[in-house]
This record gives C-alpha cells, structure tokens and sequence, in this order.
C-alpha cells in the first residue's frame, strides 16, 4: 500500500509501514482513529488516560502540540518536532500503548481482535494506521488547524466551534488567533474535508 490523497495539495499516508515525511523539526498535522470507531475518547476515563499517555511521552520525547481536538472516536492534532528530529511515529506508538493500558485498567472495553490481531499481540483499542501530512507552509499550517477546530461542527456535534469543550480553540481564543464566535455550520457547509477521515 501507498499513499492515499484525499485533498488537493494534501498527501495522507499510514502513519506505520510506509512512506513518510522525514522532516526534522517539522510540524505535521494527525488523524488517529479508534478501533471499530469506538465512541470512548471523550469519556472521562478516556481523557485521563490520554491526557497522562501525553505528558508521559513528551517528558520523554518533547514535542509542541500546536493544535488538537478530540472526538468520541477520533482526534487530530498538529506537533511540532524538536530541531534535528522527525520521529513522530515513535511518539504516536508510545502513546497508543500508554493509553490502551490506562483504558483498560479503568475498565474501558477493547473492540474485537481479528486473529492476526491477536498473533501480533494487539488491542483492539486504535486502528492500526493513522494518517499524517507534513504543513508545507504557513497556510498549510492554518488550513490544517482550521480544519481540526472546524471538526466537531463537521460531524455535527455542535452548531459553533466554541461549544466544542475538548478542542484547543479555546486556547487560541485566548491567544487572539481566533474570534470566539469564529466557526459556524454556515461558513463550512459543503466540506472539502469529507474524505479526510
């Protein structure tokens, strides 16, 4: 398998086995999915568990989350790499692990395990791949982090951005990148995004 394009200009590919963008220090936007699409992540349990996977693995392997928004069965976000390292994919492997083990401490519930699933030794928490595109430019970069702001109101889940609570918006808000009432159903009606996930 090879990459997938989904969007003009924007190159999705696996983020495990296959070809990716070595860019030392560069920023990249994520898509990471649930196994089966499970709804959990923003259960409580859920967000705890991810919230400590994260600090554990930046203490670790420091990187910027520049922006990320979490859904009941995905999240995107945008990471920003230290100067000299490109090695996301690492990052993302610890933080899956680290998260499926708290989940099922808590009593989260794993989807069904095909059988090379189990041969392999994998849970049924995340899909296998996740999907990466390395921001070529500033406006890469917005139109990413638009896109990862704008998601809850893509899959109908609020009527503005700003009601999405698990969304670093907020933060952005705060730091005068956004209006609060940035972000409705009429300004991203039509999605160009549809197949991004």
């Amino acid at each position: 398998m090879g990459a997938r394009t989904h969007l003009p200009g924007l190159r999705a590919v696996a983020v495990t086995n296959y070809r990716r963008a070595r860019i030392a220090g560069g920023t990249f936007f994520f898509t990471v999915v649930t196994h089966e699409r499970r709804r959990v992540l923003v259960d409580p349990p859920a967000r705890g568990a991810l919230r400590q996977a994260f600090r554990e693995v930046r203490a670790r392997r420091p990187f910027s989350v520049d922006a990320i928004v979490l859904l009941p069965d995905h999240l995107h976000a945008v990471w920003t790499l230290p100067r000299g390292d490109s090695d996301y994919s690492t990052r993302w492997r610890q933080l899956k692990t680290l998260f499926t083990k708290r989940w099922l401490a808590t009593g989260g519930v794993e989807g069904t395990r095909s059988v090379s699933r189990r041969i392999k030794g994998e849970r049924g928490v995340w899909q296998r791949r996740g999907y990466e595109h390395a921001c070529r430019d500033e406006a890469d970069l917005k139109r990413c982090v638009d896109y990862l702001h704008a998601n809850p109101l893509k899959h109908g889940l609020v009527d503005r951005v700003r009601d999405w609570p698990w969304s670093s918006f907020h933060r952005h808000v705060r730091l005068g990148e956004y209006d609060a009432d940035w972000g409705s159903a009429d300004e991203w009606w039509g999605d160009e995004w549809e197949r991004m996930e």
